[in-house]
């Protein structure tokens, strides 16, 4: 009797044994996939720049709901954002390393240069869609127009081609403007600037004649009475420019919407990918990032991983053939 009463407390303490053995483990399977204890949001562009703020934004208020992660900025501009993007594409996907950038890196690019660093097609995973921001048609007040229409008038009157600034070759601000340009029949002079600030002063001076900016570089001008806003570049009017007619509102079928992505190496895992989205989704909907962002006008635009794929592809082929008619390469 004693025997048998002792082999079911046996077997009671090798189970224990067992219970206690695989805790760890199953603690370890419950622990959350993402942040890790570091976190790089790579930035292909310069301090200052729109994908900057955006990113500097996000990463304080990730901070705030992980205190025991640090979230660090890194900027790596050049080659029209390239760079940065490359060093998100060739990173170690284990969600330590993510990065913020446009439509030119992650679609346009592929079109311009002879050959890229990365695919963005298989070496970048999509995570969310972040914000869009407006553009405008812009004039100086000098130019004497007030309305799409006048400013094509005049342009296709002008044998010479009327001279429209830009932010870079390739840029969102050349293509909208040779889609314009391309659209309505009128011959226009690209004469590139390295910033918007820089392309914005030509603009008031008069050095060019029309310009396709971000509105944020452009707003702050109008109470000089320097400048003039012709349209919004989006598809539907601005909530920061409600007054201002779209292009395709005032008689030119051309949409182009500046955006911010965040992105990761291509190998990273689909949980992580989930996991990165709903916390930034999360963070887009918070009212002080939305704050601070409308100061900037900019909009909060988050999307599923697979609704920024198609994005990236639309962008690429919404500007192929403007591209291809402009010759525009970059090598």
């Amino acid at each position: 009797m004693l025997r048998n009463d002792t082999t079911p407390t046996r077997l009671h303490l090798a189970l224990a044994a067992l219970l206690f053995a695989t805790l760890p483990f199953a603690a370890h399977a419950q622990a959350p996939v993402w942040p890790p204890k570091l976190v790089r949001i790579i930035v292909p562009f310069g301090a200052g720049a729109s994908p900057d703020i955006v990113g500097r934004v996000l990463a304080d208020s990730l901070q705030t709901r992980h205190p025991g992660t640090n979230f660090v900025v890194e900027n790596k501009p050049g080659a029209s954002g390239n760079i940065g993007t490359d060093a998100i594409a060739k990173s170690t996907p284990d969600g330590s390393t993510i990065g913020i950038s446009l439509g030119g890196p992650l679609a346009i690019n592929t079109l311009l240069f002879a050959k890229l660093p990365y695919n963005p097609d298989t070496d970048i995973a999509p995570i969310t869609l972040l914000t869009q921001l407006p553009s405008v048609l812009a004039v100086p007040t000098s130019l004497g127009v007030n309305t799409v229409a006048e400013f094509l008038a005049k342009a296709k009157a002008d044998p010479k081609g009327l001279g429209y600034g830009s932010i870079g070759v390739g840029t969102l601000s050349q293509l909208c403007m040779e889609a314009i340009a391309q659209k309505a029949g009128a011959n226009m002079v690209h004469i590139p600037y390295p910033s918007s600030p820089a392309a914005t002063t030509a603009l008031i001076r008069g050095d060019v004649q029309v310009a396709c900016l971000p509105a944020i570089g452009v707003t702050p001008q109008l109470a000089t009475g320097a400048v003039k806003i012709l349209a919004v570049t989006t598809a539907k009017r601005s909530p920061f420019l409600p007054d201002v007619p779209t292009l395709t509102e005032s008689g030119i079928d051309v949409q182009s919407d500046a955006w911010n992505a965040l992105v990761g190496p291509g190998g990273l895992s689909k949980e992580v990918v989930a996991t990165i989205n709903a916390e930034v989704t999360q963070t887009l909907a918070e009212p002080a990032v939305i704050e601070k962002l409308k100061l900037q006008l900019i909009t909060p635009s988050p999307t599923t991983p697979d609704q920024l794929r198609k994005r990236m592809a639309d962008e690429k082929a919404l500007w192929a053939e403007v591209i291809k008619a402009a010759k525009i390469r970059i090598d």
